[in-house]
């Protein structure tokens, strides 16, 4: 199941979670794989964040944790790892998306059983371990290549009621704008810093403490606000120019604004060009005022350009606050893997669940040419802000086809052949990992027969 199924599963199943957290059950451990346990607790959760799942579910589960074990063993030997501010971008996502569904922070809260904090430190770490196992994945089969022949042999007598079918595309162009923040909202959060530091620098509590206690960077926060090592160029320029003026471990920083916020930053070690930092964020709150405000003048460009006074495309690239579209008149660019080529790729053209979920939900009811009404959204940034979009082109789904989908149907290839080789590999790894299940749940019908030694 796809990772935002899976998530997703865990909101529609939230009043079962809430009942299974009120039973005491003995928890126990039921399969080992490496030095890894696998708990019947971790099976009983995962089964409740399931919607759909086929076969017996202390079958299918256990065995799906067990080979998430054994990618994210693998992970550490390769030293793969995932960028924290990505993680935290899918999170944010999740989380704005889940908080729509359930109506309110509360009542998301009430049915997981759980504060808004556990809830995202929950999704942190599952959204991350699934990126860790895409990219093992992704590391495992990178020098797999498929041939033109091959992709022509592998569709040649294929029926055409077999061939796959390529989904909808869309191409939208986005006008961006944030919200005023109150000067009195920027000067509440400079405040709580300048409070943060004096508290420090008196001993009276330590950097990581109050990181733990006050950060709104969750990533960081559950580590005390500490990052991992980073140049200059990971860092948004604003903080990195800040955090490498400093030397002293035992000092705090001047407040910096980033894109995120503000921030005081601590430096914990330097290692050749990089750095090692704590930090604590503190993001100014928005008001509904000035939300709707923001909404207004988006409403108002909207009438011009209905008017003629100027195009979609040049109010982008005036006025929108989104960076990566501005400079192409507005029109947003998703940055794709090539399984074909081994190569990032930038294109225009979006399937409709690659698309930010808000931005989705308006361009489905689009015309070609279209603009949307004004809507509020949260930036890659975890900022609100107000947009509008066009609907530029839409690409209908349709049978594939050699000559016009050739590079999807080189990609569809290559996946056959990675699955092929992922599977090889995983038995291999049965047969040199140490593996141990108890006897009672070993009547399996697995899809890899190796978990159970001879």
């Amino acid at each position: 199941m796809k990772l935002k199924n899976l998530l997703t599963g865990a909101l529609l199943a939230l009043s079962t979670s809430v009942a299974a957290q009120q039973n005491n059950v003995i928890d126990e451990v039921i399969w080992v794989v490496g030095d890894e346990a696998i708990l019947r607790s971790d099976v009983e959760k995962a089964r409740q964040q399931m919607q759909r799942l086929n076969g017996n579910p202390y079958c299918v589960i256990p065995e799906n944790l067990a080979l998430q074990k054994l990618f994210l063993h693998q992970a550490v030997l390769d030293s793969i790892e995932v960028n924290d501010e990505t993680v935290n971008r899918y999170v944010e996502g999740y989380l704005n998306e889940w908080v729509q569904m359930a109506g309110s922070r509360e009542k998301l809260e009430e049915y997981r059983g759980m504060t808004f904090s556990q809830i995202r430190e929950e999704t942190f770490d599952m959204v991350k371990d699934n990126q860790i196992m895409e990219e093992m994945r992704r590391e495992l089969t990178k020098d797999i290549k498929v041939t033109p022949a091959e992709v022509r042999h592998f569709f040649k007598d294929m029926p055409e009621d077999s061939l796959p079918l390529i989904p909808t595309q869309v191409e939208v162009e986005l006008l961006t704008e944030h919200p005023r923040i109150q000067q009195e909202e920027i000067d509440r959060v400079k405040g709580l810093l300048r409070e943060y530091s004096e508290r420090i620098n008196n001993g009276e509590m330590s950097f990581s403490t109050m990181a733990r206690m006050y950060s709104e960077d969750t990533g960081s926060a559950r580590q005390g606000g500490e990052m991992d090592y980073m140049s200059k160029m990971d860092l948004d320029p604003a903080f990195a120019n800040v955090a490498w003026t400093l030397n002293d471990p035992s000092k705090v920083s001047k407040i910096v604004e980033s894109k995120y916020g503000y921030h005081i930053i601590q430096l914990v070690d330097k290692r050749g060009d990089k750095l090692k930092l704590r930090h604590i964020l503190k993001k100014p709150l928005v008001d509904q005022k000035d939300v709707d405000a923001c909404l207004s003048r988006l409403d108002s460009i909207i009438q011009d350009i209905k008017e003629g006074k100027f195009t979609f495309e040049d109010a982008a690239s005036l006025l929108s606050d989104d960076k990566d579209s501005r400079s192409n008149h507005g029109l947003m660019t998703n940055v794709a893997i090539d399984e074909v080529a081994g190569e990032r790729i930038r294109t225009s053209r979006f399937k409709m669940s690659e698309l930010p979920s808000e931005i989705a939900r308006v361009v489905e009811g689009l015309d070609i040419g279209e603009i949307s009404k004004p809507f509020t959204m949260i930036d890659k940034a975890g900022k609100q802000q107000c947009c509008v979009v066009k609907l530029k082109n839409r690409i209908k789904a349709h049978a594939a086809t050699i000559n016009e989908d050739f590079q999807v149907l080189s990609q569809i290839v290559r996946n056959k052949h990675s699955e092929e080789f992922i599977e090889k590999w995983i038995r291999e790894k049965q047969r040199t990992t140490y593996i141990r299940i108890n006897p009672e749940w070993v009547n399996c019908e697995f899809k890899y027969p190796g978990w159970v030694k001879d």
